[in-house]
């Protein structure tokens, strides 16, 4: 009874984790290196993200420098970084690569507060699909008399507690990163 409830946290977690990196790669106005990590360069025929192959830092607010540590590697950077959906044009120098982020227009933030929205509540669907298949695994087990239906109810109570207090971790995260959004 326990293992169930301690898997269901631990998968309950990582939905947690999963939503804090999709966050983190949510361009907000400020330069972050999280931005580049969806990004992979064809790199000797191997994708290979951009943090592996490069120093990546910010120099200001809005500038994000990129310093290959193979000097041959800069064009196919700056040709993956054109082919993202990053939305930035990178500029090369001929050593580095600068990416200088815009400031937010007013629509931009609205359409990235309904994206942070939208995986929030992709992230809620998830915890709660979690929840149905520890149930179901608590039930599975009364049914199998490893367990009593005292037993059931206690489990299914204890489930929904810890469904509901990481349902309240996401809206905290949603909401910090909401904020985020609109303070810029």
């Amino acid at each position: 009874m326990d293992s169930v409830i301690n898997a269901a946290k631990e998968k309950m977690s990582k939905t947690i984790s999963a939503l804090n990196s999709e966050y983190n790669s949510i361009r907000a106005g400020r330069a972050s290196a999280a931005v580049l990590d969806p990004i992979r360069v064809d790199y000797w025929g191997v994708p290979t993200p951009i943090n592996q192959m490069a120093a990546v830092s910010v120099a200001e607010a809005r500038i994000l420098v990129i310093q290959p540590w193979d000097k041959s590697a800069l064009k196919l950077i700056e040709k993956a970084i054109q082919a993202s959906d990053l939305g930035i044009n990178p500029q090369n120098d001929g050593s580095v690569i600068r990416l200088t982020f815009p400031p937010l227009t007013e629509e931009r933030r609205k359409q990235l507060t309904k994206d942070v929205k939208a995986q929030a509540e992709n992230s809620k669907i998830a915890i709660r699909n979690i929840r149905r298949d520890a149930i179901e695994k608590l039930k599975a087990m009364k049914k199998a008399s490893e367990i009593t239906e005292d037993d059931l109810d206690d489990a299914e109570k204890r489930v929904q507690k810890v469904t509901d207090d990481f349902i309240k971790q996401v809206d905290g995260v949603a909401a910090k990163k909401e904020e985020e959004i609109m303070a810029i």
